[in-house]
């Protein structure tokens, strides 16, 4: 039998619970998911440690884990019986009370915090995200010597609440777009920010609505007669005593969205704001007291946060698609129903090949995506070092990666959470599956911090130049060999027919922006294959960290899956590109079909070593111990409709 080691009191809990079970559910139901276990052929917690970076960061973040869940002050009400002002207001009472914690508990490694926060806040968002994610790490990295003195501390007291407004009614993704204006007034030395048309409106940026007091703000420098493009600036929204909003500033809750319903995505509107020359941020570039404007070493500076951000996101994509895949292999080792023999017991959905055919390449990609997010990590961490030491050389390249993975993770993520939920039947409609809320909050990810399609087209300018060196590495020598060779060849002829639309193109006299434009469906299809291969790459280069051969086992047959559904999803480039014939695609479609049955006895422990307790899945189909029925009964039963009459009726019901 595997070991597999929990924390106690999630072990004490789980045995309360089947204790309680009645007899007939323990016999049937709870045992199905530990024998799974029992079949696994690596060690869980080995893969957990590799997935946590090591033993002792995996101890710590279940340290952390277990603060937030013993906590009796983040044991509230389930969110999807409230409404969307009760959401908030709990969002905002949570978020203050973690800080306060966090605090009380020493906790201020960005790692550490973050475990602390995806823990309180589960599957849904806290308020005041974006101070975190965006307003501080643009002060970190774009205020100068005296404004970090001055605005780190206020920011990280609090007292200077921010959000990040890029985003405006008018314009998203197309940065150049933006019309908000700050026109340098030498006299008085001051800034004066307009939303000169209703597009250019500020929309979107969470924390704005209702919570947040200060804005970094994005806006068009004009200064002695010319606009010298986007620059970032302090701007201070409500006043820090009374939160009132300052004069000049129109801001507000722009209502319900598709998800995010504890957030107060807001508007803001800013008529003839003053602000000082020191509120514009000058670690980089500066406009100096006279108006002379002193440009940065490199235009694409202004945008880190968002980069910043664009990695952060690709981990996410992971996580949410780990904790997708955990729900729906769990409840598919539940589930029994039909026959593959008349006349023998329903057997378990994740028996049928058509079920493993859905959810194992998605576990395949969620480990995968797991890796790359570490990648993510470190290369920003040492990119950003080199920055801050001046050397800018690789930030273009950053830029480029951060958007196409950006694009290409979340792209695939959206799909595969909700190849999830449909996987789990009729039960995962319901909000106690936790997908809807996993999806909602996740899908927004294709289109804010830049437009997937827009990032791709990014990614491939940023690295055609690059393709004849990068594609001719030479090949890994383990069983992804073949697939890895293949996919780096089909990204270099995917770019060599971009290439020759362009020309095409150009040959019939259009300017080379209309060449681009036409040929878009080509770079972006070139793109999303560079991606692909660039993840396959980075999954094999993992397996070389790895020398536990039961896990290396076991996560190489992810590789080759993940590989070779990669090659069966966009077959037609292959064959196009005269990389594979039929008969190779056909093979290609039965090894798929033996790393399935491969895979079988280890699905559950492989969702196991994600080490998502229930706490944070929140997911009755999700449960570790498998007891989903009486425990999908008891939710419903929760339903605040089950407490009232029905009214209205009475009418109908009387006689003519």
């Amino acid at each position: 039998m595997i070991l597999f080691t929990r924390p106690l009191f999630l072990l004490f809990r789980k045995l309360s619970i089947i204790g309680q079970a009645p007899v007939n559910a323990v016999l049937n139901l709870v045992p199905v998911v530990p024998r799974e276990r029992e079949n696994a052929t690596f060690n869980v917690e080995k893969l957990t440690h590799i997935l946590d970076g090591g033993i002792e960061k995996t101890k710590r973040r279940r340290e952390i884990e277990s603060l937030v869940i013993s906590d009796p002050d983040f044991q509230s009400e389930d969110l999807n019986f409230l409404s969307r002002s009760e959401r908030y207001d709990a969002a905002v009472k949570k978020s203050a009370q973690m800080i306060l914690k966090l605090r009380e508990y020493g906790i201020s490694d960005p790692e550490e915090i973050y475990c602390y926060k995806s823990v309180f806040r589960g599957n849904h968002h806290e308020a005041l995200g974006l101070h975190f994610n965006m307003f501080l790490p643009t002060l970190y990295t774009q205020c100068n010597k005296e404004q970090f003195e001055k605005w780190v501390p206020l920011a990280e007291s609090f007292k200077a609440l921010g959000t990040y407004a890029q985003t405006e009614l008018g314009h998203g993704t197309h940065l150049r777009g933006l019309e908000t204006t700050a026109t340098y007034d030498p006299a008085t030395q001051v800034f004066v920010l307009n939303s000169p048309t209703i597009t250019s409106i500020k929309w979107w940026p969470g924390g704005l609505g209702k919570t947040s007091n200060h804005a970094i703000v994005l806006a068009q420098l004009h200064t002695q007669g010319k606009c010298h493009g986007l620059h970032a600036f302090i701007v201070p929204l409500r006043s820090m005593n009374t939160h009132i909003p300052l004069p000049g500033v129109v801001v507000g809750d722009i209502g319900p969205k598709f998800g995010f319903d504890e957030v107060d995505n807001g508007y803001l509107k800013l008529e003839n704001v003053r602000i000082p020359r020191d509120h514009m941020l000058m670690k980089y570039a500066k406009v100096e007291a006279d108006g002379t404007y002193v440009k940065p070493p490199s235009a694409k500076l202004t945008y880190g946060t968002m980069v910043f951000i664009r990695s952060m996101i690709v981990g996410e994509a992971g996580r949410a698609l780990a904790k997708s895949c955990t729900i729906a292999i769990r409840y598919s080792s539940v589930r029994h129903q039909s026959e593959i023999r008349p006349g023998e017991p329903e057997p378990q959905i994740m028996d049928y090949q058509t079920q493993q055919y859905k959810l194992f390449p998605l576990l395949a990609t969620a480990y995968a995506y797991k890796f790359v997010g570490q990648y993510m990590n470190q290369v920003y961490h040492r990119i950003t070092g080199d920055i801050s030491q001046g050397d800018f050389s690789e930030l273009p390249e950053l830029h480029a990666l951060s958007a196409g993975l950006k694009a290409f993770t979340t792209w695939t993520a959206s799909e595969g959470i909700e190849v999830c939920r449909m996987a789990c039947g009729g039960h995962g409609y319901s909000r106690c599956s936790a997908l809807p809320d996993i999806y909602v909050n996740f899908v927004p990810t294709c289109t804010y911090e830049g437009e997937n399609t827009v990032m791709m087209l990014q990614t491939q300018t940023s690295t055609q130049l690059n393709v004849l060196v990068l594609y001719g590495q030479p090949c890994i020598s383990f069983c992804l060999k073949a697939s890895y060779a293949n996919a780096s060849l089909c990204v270099f002829r995917l770019v060599e027919l971009a290439a020759k639309s362009i020309q095409q193109e150009l040959q019939k006299r259009v300017s080379q922006e209309d060449a681009w434009n036409n040929s878009a469906i080509d770079l972006v299809r070139a793109s999303d294959a560079h991606c692909h291969y660039v993840v396959v790459k980075l999954f094999a280069a993992k397996l070389g960290e790895i020398g536990d051969t039961g896990v290396h086992s076991v996560l190489s047959t992810l590789a080759l899956l993940y590989a070779l559904q990669g090659i069966q999803q966009h077959s037609g480039d292959f064959l196009q590109t005269g990389l594979l014939s039929v008969p190779q695609l056909s093979q290609v479609s039965q090894r798929l079909k033996e790393l399935l049955a491969q895979l079988r006895p280890n699905a559950v422990a492989l969702v196991d070593a994600f080490d998502y307790c229930d706490e944070m899945l929140n997911s009755v189909l999700g449960r570790y111990d498998g007891n989903v029925y009486e425990h999908m009964f008891e939710w419903a039963r929760r339903s605040p409709l089950n407490k009232t009459e029905v009214r209205y009726l009475k009418p109908l019901q009387a006689k003519l």
